[in-house]
């Protein structure tokens, strides 16, 4: 009697996900939200309050306390 072999036949591995690699465009908009220094812009509309930058009161004003980091970040858009 023989005994049949069969070589085993593995499917291919599924795809793997890339490994999360955080977005600095995520930790860069992070940077302008949420300040202590905010206080909500009051010529705009009320549902525009989300306590971002661009919304407060001393956006790119001399009164806004963090006026160097928008002036860095706005530097680092311009074309060489």
């Amino acid at each position: 009697m023989r005994s049949s072999f069969r070589i085993p036949v593995h499917l291919p591995a599924p795809p793997r996900a890339a490994p999360a690699v955080p977005d600095e465009s995520e930790d860069d908009e992070g940077r302008f939200v949420n300040r202590p220094c905010y206080e909500f812009n009051t010529l705009l509309r009320p549902a525009w309050n989300d306590r971002h930058c661009e919304h407060c009161r001393h956006y790119l004003t001399a009164r806004c306390p963090h006026i160097d980091e928008f002036l860095d970040d706005v530097e680092d858009l311009t074309p060489e």
